[in-house]
């Protein structure tokens, strides 16, 4: 989706410098992030059916995405029956991600007992059982939905893995106890949200916990303390950090990650990342150094998170200088970890003004002919003003630095050469970052 063509960031940058008609002439050569994002700016100026012909041909093709898009526009002006006319067969044909959509656009558009109708035989499918459980909200079939989902749980296998401490059961859809909760919340039953939502196996998804969350949102807070002390996961402590927080007790949020020598080192990192993340909002930067600092100069404390926040944390201070000397300490325990920090030492560099040794440095790195390097030494003399430097170097690494082209060259005015940067094709068979071309190496071009 993304290579060999024009991007959205670029597309955006191309209408924010107002080169209006390079984005138009693009829509009709088929590059889509023009096409969807000039479809746009012309149904902002009330010039609809142009935006929709300009859309027609992707569409045409029978590119889901597109039709989607298409929709979604229609629904925003008000033409929602043609959103759904449009994107019906789609969901009809079986098109997962088109029934996901469709079920939801049904159900906002007083046509919910469709939505439920055309989701409900696929309950089993997480994705589209979440859709059915949004898509009856405020429409008078949630509880509908609920029995469906009861069903589900209630069905649930026992796993047969033939452990007898094992007591994990099989639920489809996986996610059925979350989603009947969400509906029990949405109706105002509260308890029965939360006495749901006790019976998980996990009880965080993707660094949130949705019991946590409830009770913060209902202002149970006793119940989240209880509930984040005696949870196994941290996530719900940080849920309560961030109402403490909210409500201003920011010395109630610092005494929930308390640095506990005793604990496993991954709950140590973790509790000092949350609480410098939490200090450095309110300014206290310093305090946060110090709240990470015992923990990184640690044998094991080097973690990969930590070495970049306390080089910035020291940078933003003024003290870039403190962040290399600490890179330094950090690499010399790193030395049997793959890879290096090649980028952020040239980038405190350049935040020290010393542009022109980050540059000796990257032409002397093993890794001086990739892009990753490349990209950080234009970075550098970016910062120092030498941008058509920069414009070389990063030409010589081409595919992979075609996005940091691209803009440079745009912010120059040079539209043209920023289109065809990224339009260009991909590098031939047998070309890689370990084969580069002759003359790749950043080091030898500047």
């Amino acid at each position: 989706m993304m290579s060999d063509c024009i991007p959205p960031y670029l597309v955006s940058r191309l209408l924010e410098l107002g080169h209006h008609e390079q984005v138009a002439d693009q829509a009709g050569r088929g590059e889509w992030f023009c096409a969807y994002e000039w479809a746009q700016l012309l149904g902002e100026q009330g010039r609809q059916e142009q935006a929709l012909e300009v859309l027609a041909p992707y569409a045409a093709t029978g590119w889901w995405r597109a039709a989607k898009e298409t929709a979604e526009l229609l629904e925003e002006w008000g033409r929602g029956e043609e959103a759904i006319a449009l994107t019906l067969p789609h969901a009809e044909a079986g098109d997962r991600n088109a029934l996901e959509f469709v079920g939801r656009l049904l159900a906002r558009h007083g046509r919910a007992d469709e939505g439920l109708t055309l989701l409900a035989p696929h309950i089993d499918d997480w994705y589209l059982a979440a859709a059915m459980a949004q898509a009856t909200q405020a429409t008078g079939r949630a509880d509908d939905a609920a029995k469906l989902l009861e069903a589900c749980i209630q069905a649930g296998e026992r796993c047969r893995c033939g452990s007898p401490t094992c007591l994990h059961v099989e639920i489809r859809p996986s996610n059925a106890i979350e989603l009947l909760a969400g509906i029990r919340e949405r109706q105002g039953r509260i308890d029965e949200a939360i006495a749901v939502l006790h019976t998980r196996e996990s009880t965080s998804i993707s660094g949130r916990d949705q019991l946590a969350d409830l009770l913060a949102r209902h202002d149970r807070i006793t119940e989240l303390r209880a509930y984040a002390a005696a949870s196994p996961s941290d996530d719900a402590t940080r849920c309560l950090a961030e109402l403490l927080e909210a409500r201003g007790d920011l010395n109630g949020a610092i005494a929930l990650y308390p640095q506990q020598p005793e604990a496993s080192t991954a709950r140590r990192i973790h509790h000092a990342v949350q609480l410098a993340q939490l200090l450095a909002r309110h300014n206290r930067g310093q305090e946060a150094i110090e709240v990470l600092r015992p923990l990184a100069d640690t044998p094991d404390g080097s973690d990969d998170c930590i070495v970049p926040m306390m080089c910035k944390l020291f940078a933003d201070h003024g003290r870039a200088a403190d962040g290399l000397a600490y890179l330094d300490a950090a690499e010399a325990r790193l030395l049997d970890e793959e890879g290096d920090f090649i980028g952020l030492r040239l980038w405190l560099m350049s935040q020290c003004g010393r542009h022109d040794e980050a540059i000796e440095l990257a032409r002397a790195h093993p890794d001086a002919d990739t892009w990753r390097v490349a990209d950080a030494v234009a970075a550098v003399l970016v910062d120092a003003g030498r941008t058509e430097q920069a414009i070389t170097v990063l030409q010589a690494q081409l595919p992979a630095t075609s996005s940091t082209l691209a803009w440079l060259l745009l912010d120059l005015g040079r539209v043209h050469d920023a289109i065809t940067t990224v339009q260009r094709p991909a590098a031939p068979p047998g070309r890689s970052e370990s084969n580069p071309a002759p003359g790749s190496n950043p080091g030898e071009l500047l």
